[in-house]
């Protein structure tokens, strides 16, 4: 296949080693830097309008979160109509309807990994989402690609997946950041603060963009509010010394763990 990929940071350089096994690959970078780690192989697209030249059978978009449609808009001039986009955003606000007005056939994904956080060459515990209204065939393709990694994969219409984001994402990114904002250095630190100091230079170490589409997630703030709600009865429970229900509180959570209470999802 003719893929063209748009953008080559972390992840895109990532995809792109990945699929340039058996497909031809043409990348368009401004960040002249970002192209010295692909495959040989590669050939880089001098601009935009180059696509028009190419005319790729696919469109896969590894911009920036929050750059997502922009990047798709600018090169929507030099597609053909046959040309499938392809974005891997881990928040989809607007983009069905970007989609829907395109006139073009779309397959949106979103890998649940990152190269910060995972091992590249075991990634039999990660997962990835495919968004359910994309074209059937491109569905099949990506899931082939994301499974012959040992990827697990599930599928989400679009605002299900950004519910999902607003749980699985900006919810432990809000939790590290209050970590962050209240801690100190300290000569002796246990285990538990130990791990949760190195989650927190994990999630700093990404890119504020990235952070903060996370965080600006339309769901996000049900989330917060979840959050302080509970810190609200935790307080509660300190303020009382009550062993009673802190003994009580402490058993629904390890019931939660375990995945048999639905409540607060």
């Amino acid at each position: 296949m003719k893929i063209a990929v748009l953008g080559a940071g972390r992840m895109g350089t990532w995809f792109i080693r990945k699929l340039s096994a058996g497909n031809e690959l043409f990348v368009y970078e401004p960040k002249t830097e970002a192209l010295k780690n692909l495959p040989k192989e590669t050939l880089i697209l001098n601009g935009m309008a180059e696509l028009e030249l190419v005319n790729p059978e696919l469109l896969l978009n590894c911009c920036p979160l929050g750059m997502t449609i922009a990047v798709f808009k600018e090169a929507m001039p030099y597609l053909q109509p046959s040309c499938i986009l392809s974005d891997i955003a881990s928040v989809k606000t607007g983009l069905q309807d970007f989609y829907n007005s395109s006139g073009l056939a779309f397959i949106s994904t979103h890998p649940m990994f990152g190269p910060s956080y995972c091992d590249e060459a075991n990634l039999k515990e990660q997962n990835a989402i495919i968004i359910s209204e994309s074209l059937p065939d491109a569905k099949m393709f990506w899931r082939s690609f994301y499974e012959g990694y040992g990827i697990k994969v599930s599928e989400e219409d679009f605002e299900a997946h950004d519910q999902t984001m607003a749980y699985s994402l900006a919810t432990p990114f809000a939790s590290t950041m209050v970590f962050a904002a209240c801690m100190k250095r300290i000569d002796a630190p246990g285990t538990n603060f130990k791990k949760h100091l190195a989650i927190a230079h994990g999630l700093l170490a990404e890119d504020d963009t990235l952070i903060s589409e996370v965080m600006f997630n339309p769901h996000t703030i049900r989330r917060l509010e979840l959050i302080n709600s509970q810190l609200a009865y935790l307080k509660h429970i300190i303020n009382d010394r009550d062993h009673e229900e802190m003994a009580k509180y402490l058993a629904r959570l390890r019931v939660k763990l375990d995945g048999e209470d639905p409540q607060y999802l």
